[in-house]
């Protein structure tokens, strides 16, 4: 099963458009967490993501992808999504 990533265009955006749409509450930090304000992007939790894509065309800055298609300008964005689960 692909896992979604949340790449470079997020840094410095971080509209929670696809925070609000995930069924299964995989994309942090929320607006609500103390780590928003302090925190450049959003995260998925590869962990938690269940593949059903609701979050990709929410993003209004194309920052989604499927593990898959991340570009590869971009690849080393799926380790970034998934260390900051790992602090």
């Amino acid at each position: 099963m692909a896992i979604y990533v949340i790449t470079e265009p997020c840094i410095g955006t971080k509209d929670t458009a696809c925070v609000d749409v995930c069924p299964v509450d995989c994309i942090h930090p929320r607006k609500d967490e103390d780590e928003f304000e302090t925190t450049e992007m959003l995260y998925i939790n590869p962990e938690e993501c269940i593949d059903c894509g609701a979050c990709q065309p929410a993003c209004p800055v194309e920052a989604i992808f499927r593990d898959e298609d991340v570009p590869e300008k971009w690849q080393h964005y799926i380790q970034i999504n998934a260390d900051y689960y790992q602090s």
